[in-house]
């Protein structure tokens, strides 16, 4: 299975982030390496679910804390940088749930009409 252009992307911020932080922060504490590649990763994920289209404030939620946490970073403020992107993650997997739950519900009405169409079928060939 071939990458998208998006993972290849993502990837490679996420290495940038991790040399660029371990280049330079040996004494401020641990840089969240981890919680902000997560939450990247549960961005992209939201929105390949349909959350632009289903639960855009969510995701909107996300990407601003998710910037946040870069601009911690960038601050060395790591502990702050942690919350904001464990918040962004968070944000993240909700945008996805809502989207997903969106397209379930819009299956089942779709679902239901054919139901009744079959119905109204059946009933019609019955009399």
């Amino acid at each position: 299975m071939s990458s998208s252009p998006t993972r290849k992307a993502i990837g490679a911020l996420s290495v940038a982030t991790v040399l660029l932080l371990a280049a330079g922060c040996a004494s401020k504490g641990a840089p969240p390496v981890a919680q902000m590649a997560t939450a990247r990763a549960s961005i992209t994920q939201a929105e390949t679910a349909g959350a632009r289209e289903f639960a855009p404030l969510e995701l909107l939620s996300a990407r601003e804390k998710l910037a946040k946490a870069d601009a911690a970073v960038q601050r060395e403020e790591f502990a702050a940088a942690r919350t904001f992107a464990e918040q962004a993650g968070a944000d993240a997997s909700l945008a996805e749930a809502k989207a997903r739950s969106a397209k379930a519900q819009s299956t089942v009405q779709e679902l239901q009409r054919s139901i009744a169409t079959l119905r109204q079928e059946i009933e019609r060939r019955s009399k």
